[in-house]
């Protein structure tokens, strides 16, 4: 029950007079600040007692409170839910009244998720409210020894379902049917357990993919991507249908790319999906980005900044006013280091604007901005209208196009700091990429201060991790000659369960940072190329991300392989 959930909660005792304003955004600061739920929050506030914040809820919903002391649960009765929809929607049955079954929620104030546990019980259910701790140690305690359903086992039963093979084909075009097929219990308990395989396992992004003759899952786990067992091929339409009722997006509409967002709870974590639909020759592709909120740590120190990284960037983003740029391919964590930025200067006496495409991360205290382009909500009109809100700090997801760095360039000048990202391969890059824009050279040098380079490699795992002696075939890879190496050691991941067998886990990032000197400013202004100003910056000092990259190997955190793939 983190803030997103529970704050319906807050807002119900809020609208009943219950808690005055001040107590409420006290609480409501206190849910952003961590994931506690917000029954513990009131109580540790000393604002309400457990039994009438239950009240309230079982008033609101119609129903009544239950206590879970000595009452008797038999197997019948655990029977009637599955031990998996229990742990996943933190849900129990606790009796029947007049033939409907009663369930205790951890949640009941969320309906979708009522209607979820109705689908997978198959019986209409009344739920009943009662302290969530005491039903999440019951749901451990009566469902915790029940054997998982595996992957496998539930890919068995939906390959001899021919049931669902004809109902497919009779769905057809019609979007009640595909939407009745999608609620079936074994195409949600599917879905369900993909979620939940991929989220356990680190997935970052999973995708569902159609082609003519198979359907493909897989997922990617610190840059890589993994195949699951495929389904049957039958299953694309009722599987690409259920995620598309989950995310609230329109079944029937199967030629329009679509976008909408997941919020689930997996083995008591709050997780968000973002959805992405993709109309292609053989159905809909669709693809989910995996945010962890409790996974994620925005603190500059965990970033592996080597220390005269870190040293720099914690000064620059001090400053009052310039041009601070995070370059890289997709997906190599410019985000996470502006967000950490951005979490570092976020104090009471700044006022800290970001327009983003989309919001990734809500942080406490920062004005965030969606860029909705179809909307006409654009990177610079959003820019536009933050230069009136009195800024200090701005960050803007991406300078796209010109008219945004001219508005970023102005910003700057005006005396605000401006953060942002650019797809480059190189920090040096970034100069040409701008002045490729249309941005003229004596704007980039008044205004650039630095551009931090950055990839990500994933680290060898440390319980099987091995020294070895590389070949002189992988160290020229690296420009490097036996004589070169001295005492270093270099290291490999067997594989392990740990790691699943890929000799990884985890990643990190390597960095280069081009600091705009005088020398730098001059080379801007006289319209050079990347590769003389690269030469420049590297007699200046500038380590590149592959030399960063040999440091990472040295310190045993990675491989030959991944230095060379990502530099």
């Amino acid at each position: 029950m983190s803030d997103e959930i529970s704050n319906p909660l807050l807002s119900l005792i809020h609208g009943q007079g219950l808690i005055d304003d001040l107590q409420y955004e006290e609480v409501a600061a206190e849910l952003k600040r961590n994931a506690s739920p917000v029954i513990q929050v009131l109580q540790d506030f000393g604002i309400m007692k457990l039994n009438d914040i239950l009240k309230v809820m079982a008033s609101s919903l119609g129903t009544e409170v239950i206590s879970l002391k000595d009452r008797q649960f038999t197997p019948d009765l655990l029977g009637k839910i599955p031990a998996k929809v229990a742990q996943m929607y933190h849900c129990l049955p606790v009796g029947t009244n007049h033939g409907v079954l009663q369930v205790a929620m951890a949640d009941p104030l969320d309906p979708a998720r009522t209607d979820e546990v109705q689908f997978a019980a198959k019986t209409d259910i009344q739920v009943v409210v009662a302290d969530p701790a005491e039903i999440l140690k019951s749901i451990e305690r009566l469902y915790g020894q029940e054997e998982n359903e595996s992957f496998s086992e539930i890919l068995k039963e939906l390959s001899d379902d021919t049931g669902i093979a004809r109902e497919v084909v009779e769905a057809g075009e019609d979007a009640d049917a595909a939407e009745a097929l999608a609620n079936e219990v074994p195409i949600v308990k599917f879905v369900n357990l993909v979620l939940q395989q991929a989220v356990q396992d680190r997935a970052s992004d999973i995708h569902f993919e159609p082609f003519e003759t198979e359907f493909r899952i897989r997922y990617r786990v610190d840059g890589a991507l993994y195949e699951m067992a495929p389904p049957p091929k039958h299953l694309a339409l009722p599987v690409t249908s259920r995620i598309k009722v989950m995310a609230n997006l329109n079944i029937s509409e199967r030629r329009l790319p679509q976008d909408g967002r997941i919020n689930l709870m997996v083995a008591g974590k709050q997780i968000d999906l973002r959805v992405s639909c993709l109309p292609t020759a053989f159905g809909e592709s669709i693809v989910l980005r995996v945010l962890d909120r409790s996974s994620i740590n925005l603190e500059l120190e965990t970033l592996g900044f080597p220390k005269y990284v870190y040293d720099f960037v914690t000064e620059v983003i001090q400053r009052p006013n310039g041009i601070f740029v995070v370059t890289g391919p997709t997906g190599c964590g410019k985000t996470t280091t502006l967000y950490s930025c951005l979490r570092r200067v976020n104090v009471i006496d700044s006022k800290l604007l970001t327009a983003e495409d989309p919001v990734e991360f809500d942080i406490e205290g920062i004005m965030q901005v969606a860029v909705n382009e179809a909307a006409g909500m654009t990177f610079a009109k959003a820019l536009k209208s933050f230069l009136r809100q009195d800024p200090d700090i701005i960050m803007v997801g991406e300078m796209r196009d010109l008219e945004t760095a001219q508005i970023s360039i102005q910003a700057s000048l005006t005396g605000h700091l401006v953060l942002s990202t650019l797809h480059t391969n190189d920090s040096p890059g970034a100069v040409t990429r701008l002045v490729d824009m249309g941005v003229e050279p004596f704007l980039i040098s008044s205004t650039l201060m630095a551009v931090l380079g950055q990839r990500l490699v994933r680290t060898s795992c440390k319980n099987c991790r091995t020294p070895f002696e590389p070949t002189e075939q992988q160290l020229a890879l690296l420009g490097l000659s036996p004589h070169d190496l001295g005492d270093k050691v270099f290291h490999y991941g067997r594989g392990c369960s740990n790691c699943n067998d890929t000799g990884y886990k985890g990643r990190k990032g390597i960095y280069e940072l081009l600091v705009v000197s005088d020398a730098v400013r001059t080379l801007i202004n006289e319209r050079a190329p990347t590769v003389v100003m690269r030469q420049k910056a590297v007699e200046l000092g500038m380590v590149t991300l592959r030399e960063d990259g040999l440091r990472s190997i040295f310190d045993g955190d990675t491989t030959i392989e991944e230095v060379v793939k990502y530099t």
